[in-house]
Formats: C-alpha cells, structure tokens, sequence
C-alpha cells in the first residue's frame, strides 16, 4: 500500500507538472499573438494592457509606472522602447524614455531629460532623424530631444519660447500643444492654443535643432481668433495639413508648400453637430495609413467623426458621427493595421476599442473596454 500510494503521488506530480508547462506554453503563445498598449492618465500613472489584433480583444496588466504626471506617451517605432512626458506645470518638464518588457510589460527607466519648459503635454517622434518634439504647454515652448540608437534619450538640442495671445480666458499666454516635422524634414510646425497659430520653425535633421521664424517674413499661420490650434496630421502626400482647434472644435484643411515653409487655407469644417449647444471642444485627429479618411475625437460632443478625403483637393467630406462609447474623449490611437481605433474616454475612466471598415472608413463600437482611471493618451508596443 505505502508504494502504492508513493506511485499515484509520482504520477499526480508529473500530471501537475504537464498541466504547469502547458499553462505556461499556453500562456507564452498568448502573449506572442498580442501586443502591449500603453496609457497615459492624469493620475500619474502609466497602465499596460494586452490587445489581440486578431479579435479585438483587450486585457488589463496594470499600472507599471508611477509618480510622474505622464499623460502622454509614445513608441519607439522598432525598439521596445516607450517614451512619457511629466506634465506638471509647477515645474520643469521633462520626457522619461523607459524599457519595456514584451514578456510582461513591465516597464524599466532608462533615462529623463528636461525639456527647458512646465508642462510637457505632447511627443511628436521625427523618425528619418529619431528627434522628440516636446510641446510644453505650461511653459509654451517647444523642444527638441535626440534619440540615441539604443532608443534612450540623448542631449535637449533646442528649445524655442514662444509669444501670443488671445481672446478666451485660456489664452492669456502662448500654449504650445503638439509638434510635428514635416515630410521634407526642413520645418517643424507647432500648433499654439494660447497664440493662435501655427508657429512655422527651421529643423536640421542632421543637428536635431529647430530655429526660430523668420521675424521680418514669418511663416506661420495666423488661425481665427480665440479658435485655439491644438493638434494637426500630414496627409499621406505631404500637400495638405489637418489643423483640429480646441476651442471652436474645427477642422481646418490647409495646403502645404515646403518649398517656402508656408500654410494656406483650403476649407474649416465645424466638427460639432449644428444642434450641439454645449461648450465646443476639439480633442484628437489622425489620417488614415491610406490617406483616404480623417478621424476627429470631439470633446464636447463625446463623439468619433470620420471625413473622406478628396484626393485633387484635400477638402473633407462627413461620412460619419458617432459616440465615442464614454465621455470626454481625450486621444485615441490607430492600430498599426488600419483595423483598429482605440480611444480614451477620460471623464468616464475606460478605453473602448472600435473597428475600422477599410471600405467606407467608418468606425463601429466593438463593446470591448477596460477601466483606467482618466485616460489621455494610447500608444502601440510590438
């Protein structure tokens, strides 16, 4: 009886084991067919989650970063390798690059940089240079941060102060909001609440500096008043610029010359429905990988809203409003597929998950969503 007993607790043990190591295989092939999506929140967090881009799926890991303000963050387009602002306007700003383990999405600091002004609310990543653009908000300046090979972060090469004002209780000083490089790597455009512009700046790819406009023949772009300019996305071409405004909650066209670094209006869209009668309030735009569709978050209306782009001219035409499955939407991001759009709903603490029909372009709840509490910004880790 006793070597029996030994026999059937041998054999019980094997069992466990093989039971063990297929959860565990299990598991690893899990997480080898989805991949790591970061959040960034106003409660000074960061959270990691898991999203299957084959069903839509989505799962929470957690928080895997605490104590600074990191509402924004973005992705090293090949490293693993996540970048976070510290948008805290009672100090100096700064940008935070952290390793990221795909095993488990654990995150691990590499290194910070100060950014030379309060409040860094936005990254734009220049890719051909590995540049970060930071938008500092508080301090409304912009700078310029070097990405070293192994994705940590290099020197501040620049930062430019700006100046402006205008009518709206927000606007009593510049607010620089986001930042991008243009396809010709020449200039770096800043879209400016508190100015109203779109400040035009030299970039040197091979420096990693932006140089102030031309103070005798400026170039940017004076918007409405009291429209407050705050995101903006290159078509896929590089000819048309879309401008989305915070405070009137437009969509502006605008044609693109690189060859003088200038911006022209083509057509201003209002992206609130004309029975809206709340307060007005842009969030997010982003073209489509094919350069056929728009997408706007608008804030006020708690709304997706999706434009076709007309190909000759760049002019946008509505194809489609609907909720965007909480409230205050904040940022969303598009899946390196095309196929999906995720999108934070701040006040109402859940990213939900859309489809993206590659057809039409319109966009459809999936009813996936997860809880995180006051989510800003998503960014993809393969």
């Amino acid at each position: 009886m006793r070597y029996g007993a030994v026999a059937v607790f041998i054999t019980l043990t094997l069992l466990a084991g093989m039971y063990s190591g297929h959860n565990s295989a299990a598991t690893l092939l899990e997480h080898a067919q989805t991949e790591l999506v970061y959040v960034g929140t106003q409660e000074r967090q960061i959270h990691a989650l898991r999203f299957d881009a084959s069903t839509g799926k989505l799962t929470v890991i957690g928080p895997v970063a605490e104590g600074l303000k990191s509402t924004w963050v973005a992705a090293h387009p090949r490293l693993p390798i996540l970048y976070a602002v510290d948008d805290d306007n009672t100090r100096e700003g700064s940008v935070t690059a952290y390793a990221v383990d795909r095993g488990t999405g654990a995150l691990t600091r590499l290194n910070a940089v100060a950014t030379g002004g309060s409040g860094t609310t936005n990254l734009g990543l220049d890719i051909p240079s590995m540049t970060l653009l930071a938008a500092n908000y508080g301090g409304g300046s912009v700078s310029s941060i070097e990405v070293n090979g192994d994705g940590s972060l290099g020197s501040l090469a620049s930062t430019i102060k700006e100046a402006g004002s205008g009518p709206n209780r927000r606007q009593a000083s510049a607010h620089a909001h986001s930042a991008a490089v243009d396809p010709s790597g020449r200039y770096a455009l800043v879209p400016d609440l508190g100015a109203d512009r779109v400040f035009v700046y030299g970039f040197d790819r091979v420096t990693h500096t932006l140089s102030p406009d031309d103070v005798a023949h400026p170039r940017s772009f004076i918007a409405p008043q009291g429209s407050g300019p705050r995101h903006l996305a290159f078509g896929v071409d590089g000819q048309f610029v879309y401008l989305l405004t915070e405070l009137t909650a437009e969509i502006m066209v605008l044609r693109w010359d690189a060859s003088q670094g200038r911006l022209t209006l083509v057509q201003s869209v209002p992206t609130s429905s004309p029975q809206f009668q709340g307060v007005k309030s842009g969030a997010e735009v982003a073209v489509s990988h094919d350069g056929r569709f728009v997408y706007v978050e608008d804030r006020g209306e708690n709304a997706l809203v999706v434009y076709r782009v007309s190909p000759d001219s760049g002019e946008l035409s509505l194809v489609q409003r609907t909720s965007s499955g909480g409230e205050r939407p904040w940022g969303f991001a598009i899946h390196p597929s095309g196929k999906w759009i995720l999108v934070a709903n701040q006040r109402s603490g859940k990213v939900n998950v859309f489809s993206i029909d590659p057809v039409s372009g319109m966009v459809s709840d999936t009813g996936q969503s997860v809880d995180i509490p006051a989510p800003v910004s998503i960014a993809f880790v393969r």
